[in-house]
């Protein structure tokens, strides 16, 4: 496998001839991947893309293709944009960065560093453009789906939406991102191959209307299928179909098989579900489960669950994959420090009349504080300066004594090397459920159970000084 280093945009490639023409290209930098508000309206993100990050690192290079399609293109003026020399010297580099992150499955509040970088000034910068599409992508959908999971109270919730997915690239890294969230399944065959998700699904309408009549559809499917049928019941009438399916199932329960359950697709889902529950439960097939699909998210679910519709599956497409009500993150990846001449690091600032948007300088950490009460907030500080309980009680007046720090960047890679072993999906889903029992990820941003950010006094007080310049 090989990540081509033309994965990038243009510009972090003219950046990097510049820096290389200056002598600059191996100066050190230090980058933090941040967010500034929590999507959704809510508290929070669930970090999610890193282990696929590492993976793309660990294979990044410009292959010879590469730098001959880069030595093909032009400037504004019908010249190379870029020289022979700095082509040279990008053909023989390899990814030899340091990087610190959240662990996938943390939760993380707006503002916070979840992924620092520290690399030389052109690895870092062109790494960038990659860095972000992974992260904040996966991030949105693992998100979305934990809230997606939490309206859905403890039923099963399965991720449909390959079909409605951005492309096939972007329907793997959602049904990923979609099963460390919380989904039990996936209807996508190749993510449940390559991710080891366990894949669900039913069947179409089209296989209905391939036959004369639905009867004879739902027979054949069960014939041919008999150790996984679930009928989907609105190809013509709902209610007609689930008097169709009740006699498959009660037919397959005759030769010793069961009909695992029904599916709806549309209609009115609360007064559908309560009447095909009626019809199942007084033919006797009370263990025939519902499943309910037809452009749901956490708030129509919400609706039905407020309904007490009797629906035990939610199977989940569009509105998961897509992130449909805010379809991209505002991650953002900023230059926090550079090396002098000497080589020692200096703090570098983004100044915006938008405060939200003035970033922090140096290389930062941040580190989460916890109490017997739970999760007080976290605070941001200098990478090098850990935070004692004095300035702990400057920023919490009255903080309990049992008040524990918990750093939350982890050495992930140096050198380019991992120092950390290789996770797998059960494990950082497990970490991601773990994290979500203690939360509500439907809390909104405003909500007072949301923690807070604050930043230790010397960062800002550095940051207060670089402002004043």
């Amino acid at each position: 496998m090989e990540t081509s280093g033309t994965s990038t945009d243009l510009y972090q490639l003219t950046m990097a001839q510049g820096y290389f023409r200056q002598g600059w290209a191996d100066r050190r930098a230090v980058f933090h991947w941040t967010y500034r508000r929590a999507p959704f309206g809510g508290g929070g993100l669930l970090t999610c893309g890193l282990e696929t990050l590492l993976e793309l690192l660990e294979c990044w290079r410009f292959s010879r293709e590469d730098i001959a399609y880069l030595a093909g293109l032009h400037a504004a003026d019908g010249s190379r944009l870029f020289h022979d020399d700095f082509l040279d010297w990008l053909g023989q580099q390899r990814w030899t960065g340091d990087l610190d992150a959240m662990p996938e499955g943390t939760w993380a509040l707006p503002r916070t560093p979840l992924v620092r970088v520290t690399a030389s000034l052109v690895q870092a910068q062109i790494v960038e453009t990659m860095l972000l599409t992974v992260l904040n992508f996966q991030s949105l959908i693992a998100t979305k789906a934990a809230r997606i999971v939490k309206a859905a109270d403890g039923d099963e919730v399965l991720e449909f939406g390959l079909r409605r997915a951005q492309g096939l690239d972007g329907g793997l890294s959602a049904s990923r991102a979609a099963y460390i969230g919380g989904c039990h399944a996936t209807s996508n065959v190749e993510a449940g191959r390559r991710y080891a998700i366990p894949v669900r699904g039913t069947h179409a309408h089209s296989w209905v209307m391939a036959f004369e009549d639905e009867r004879d559809a739902f027979t054949r499917y069960s014939d041919s299928l008999s150790n996984n049928v679930v009928l989907l019941v609105d190809t013509y009438d709902t209610v007609v179909g689930v008097e169709h399916a009740i006699e498959i199932g009660l037919a397959m329960r005759a030769r010793g098989e069961r009909l695992l359950g029904i599916r709806l697709d549309s209609g009115d889902l609360a007064a559908l579900s309560h009447q095909a529950r009626a019809m199942l439960d007084a033919a006797g097939l009370d263990q025939v489960r519902i499943v309910a699909s037809s452009d749901l998210d956490e708030y129509s679910i919400r609706r039905l669950k407020e309904q007490q519709a009797p629906i035990d599956v939610w199977g989940v497409g569009t509105r998961m994959v897509t992130a449909y009500d805010q379809p991209a993150l505002g991650g953002v990846y900023k230059l926090g420090a550079i090396a002098d001449d000497r080589g020692t690091l200096q703090p570098r600032l983004k100044r915006s009349d938008d405060p939200i948007k003035v970033s922090d300088p140096g290389a930062v950490g941040v580190s989460r504080v916890t109490t017997s009460e739970g999760w007080i907030g976290d605070v941001i500080h200098s990478a090098d300066e850990p935070v004692g309980p004095e300035e702990l009680a400057e920023i919490w007046p009255g903080l309990d004594a049992s008040a524990c720090l918990e750093p939350l960047l982890r050495p992930i890679m140096r050198g380019g090397r991992r120092v950390v072993a290789r996770e797998s999906m059960v494990e950082i889903r497990e970490r991601a459920q773990r994290t979500m029992a203690q939360l509500d990820p439907l809390a909104t941003a405003a909500d007072s159970r949301v923690p807070e950010v604050t930043w230790t006094g010397s960062l800002s007080r550095l940051k207060a000084k670089l402002l004043s310049r």
